[in-house]
């Protein structure tokens, strides 16, 4: 097994990556590797790397092809969970391939998060993102509010989905069943779900409400399954 790690494209030049005190030790530490011993690095931007470990750094090897992401990329707009749930969607909507994510901070959140909540996410995200062997990590937004953000998203310009309980509305299967070409955006509520007001807010800024099914899903499940079904039509056009 060779190990992975993230580094920031600042980190390295003409071949040698600066590692910095918190890699050394996860490296040396943590996985025990001594010198001349590989690891995989990956810069943020899908460049992959087969290094290493020299001394307190490593020398790049061979730059490696690889393609793990999506063929389109997946924005998940979440109004925040109470708790640390949008932890656990970070973990794994990662692992399924999520290439943004943007919190909202929605007439039902309770979460309040801090510049300290902000940094924690985004340590989640590149870690899930080393588990997953993939090659890019996920951008997290700053918190917003909900009509923030709708007027960030209008920039995207992707297919937009909010997923709705209580009102009718095609399964989110019914899009997903057509070709899928342009990029996605697809947002989840919080405890309680959207207001009546957001979901219509959200349908005058272009978004299409849709069902998960015919149960009340948790505000952690909703993402995951909406994702998962997402990764599911998207990846299966690539295979033949």
């Amino acid at each position: 097994m060779v190990y992975r790690i993230v580094i920031d494209t600042t980190q390295y030049h003409r071949g040698v990556i600066h590692l910095n005190p918190e890699q050394r030790h996860y490296l040396k530490n943590v996985l025990r590797l001594k010198d001349r011993n590989t690891f995989i690095a990956i810069d943020r931007t899908g460049n992959t790397y087969l290094a290493q470990l020299i001394g307190d750094n490593a020398q790049i090897i061979q730059s490696i092809k690889e393609s793990t992401e999506l063929p389109i990329p997946v924005t998940l707009m979440v109004s925040l969970p109470k708790g640390n749930g949008f932890e656990d969607i970070i973990r794994s909507c990662t692992e399924l391939g999520v290439n943004t994510f943007i919190p909202v901070i929605s007439e039902r959140t309770l979460l309040k998060p801090s510049s300290h909540k902000l940094e924690r996410w985004r340590k989640i995200a590149t870690e899930a993102t080393e588990q997953s062997e993939r090659q890019i990590v996920p951008q997290i937004f700053d918190p917003a509010s909900f009509s923030e953000t709708l007027i960030n998203v209008d920039k995207i310009n992707s297919d937009c989905y909010i997923c709705v309980t209580r009102r009718k509305a095609n399964h989110l299967l019914t899009y997903l069943s057509n070709s899928l070409t342009a990029p996605i955006t697809i947002a989840t509520g919080c405890e309680g779900g959207w207001t009546e007001q957001e979901v219509n807010e959200a349908i005058a800024a272009g978004f299409v409400p849709v069902s998960l099914g015919s149960r009340i899903l948790r505000a952690v499940t909703a993402p995951i399954v909406s994702l998962s079904l997402i990764t599911s039509f998207v990846e299966k056009q690539s295979f033949p």
